[in-house]
């Protein structure tokens, strides 16, 4: 059932929620060994993929670090660049959400600024994986068409843009761009199209090494790349504005920040 959102500044303080369990470093059958999957994938990969299965959204937590083996080191930064821009009393939009795992992470800093994160996400098979707080509350809304009722201070969007239909993630943008509070930050972190020549294949060869050292079989790599085939559709170099600078990049994936 979808949720009213309510303001942000009206959640009190109390119940802040703990971060994660990280994974342990260390793998083996690869030279990168960015942290080991705690489970393997537990379910079927489906042949056109879709976050709105309860298997995968059961499986997704094990499953996106056995895929992205450097998921959990992101999600790390991405909470550090939270904290230097959330000012007190703030809000958090975490944009394409999934179960809030970054929620889990920045929740101490929730608690000592006493501000609020505000989770969406279109699948509600993730959403029932979330256990709302005082201080972090998820909806269920369509995020191409979702109003800022209330202007973030900082506004996330990890690995959601590549799930969105190109002709309108521009105007996503712009809207992130104009909602933003003066001092505030938007974080991408996306899936980028591969570059071509032989730095590109050695970048996709160090993909597939990622995933393989995280405990990923040949055989759900592939089925994983099949069913996202029409689904996935990563981004273009320079579909962002200028204004957003590069902060990461491993493989086919980056991250940019924006400043309000």
């Amino acid at each position: 059932m979808k949720r009213a959102m309510n303001s942000p500044r009206d959640i009190p303080s109390s119940n802040a929620i703990r971060a994660p369990d990280l994974p342990e470093n260390g793998s083996a059958g690869s030279d990168v060994e960015l942290g080991a999957c705690p489970t393997k994938t537990t379910f079927e990969i489906p042949r056109d993929w879709s976050f709105k299965r309860s298997d995968v959204a059961a499986a997704f937590e094990s499953h996106v670090r056995e895929q992205l083996p450097w998921y959990d080191l992101v999600s790390g930064a991405i909470a550090h660049i939270v904290r230097a821009y959330l000012p007190k009393r703030g809000s958090v939009y975490d944009i394409g959400a999934s179960t809030g795992n970054l929620a889990r992470i920045i929740s101490p800093t929730l608690e000592a600024r006493q501000a609020a994160y505000i989770g969406i996400e279109q699948s509600e098979e993730m959403v029932e994986r979330f256990k709302d707080t005082d201080r972090a509350r998820m909806f269920i809304e369509d995020v191409m068409t979702m109003k800022f009722e209330y202007p973030p201070d900082v506004a996330v969007l990890n690995l959601i843009m590549m799930f969105l239909p190109v002709n309108g993630r521009e105007k996503l943008i712009d809207r992130l761009v104009a909602a933003i509070n003066p001092g505030g930050v938007i974080i991408v972190v996306d899936k980028v199209v591969p570059r071509g020549g032989y730095l590109g294949a050695v970048l996709n060869s160090l993909a597939l090494a990622g995933k393989v050292s995280a405990g990923a079989s040949a055989a759900d790599v592939i089925a994983k790349e099949l069913s996202l085939s029409g689904v996935q559709r990563p981004l273009s170099e320079g579909e962002l504005p200028k204004s957003f600078v590069e902060w990461f990049r491993f493989g086919h994936f980056a991250g940019w920040v924006h400043e309000g």
